[in-house]
């Protein structure tokens, strides 16, 4: 079997970011699970489906797999994950489309 980049036992190994910063690291999954944590504004399942949106726009194998079971866990069934993504989709989509006004912009300056 071939190796690839992603190796998805290396998601277990996220906590040991602290190992080489610990002060850093430390803030960081203090915050990280302090924005995860209880129901809030958001509910518990409702924060996983934006974080699982999020790994698809930002393309991130390790938060799609951990998002994937973490939407699972807290209720959300396989048609509301791929709205999610589609939402995400739509929105990358859109923001690399509206770049396009950017080009038309300057385009017609280069005419003129």
């Amino acid at each position: 079997m071939e190796k690839t980049y992603f190796d998805p036992k290396d998601l277990r190994k996220f906590g040991k970011i602290t190992n080489l910063q610990e002060e850093m690291g430390t803030k960081f999954f203090d915050w990280y699970n302090t924005v995860f944590k209880g129901d809030t504004a958001l509910t518990e399942r409702e924060k996983s489906l934006i974080a699982l949106a999020v790994s698809h726009a930002v393309q991130c194998p390790y938060c799609i797999d951990a998002y994937t079971s973490s939407c699972l866990e807290k209720g959300a069934d396989e048609e509301q994950m791929m709205e999610a993504v589609h939402v995400a989709a739509a929105i990358k989509g859109g923001a690399t489309l509206v770049f396009g006004v950017q080009m038309m912009n300057h385009a017609e300056r280069l005419s003129m």
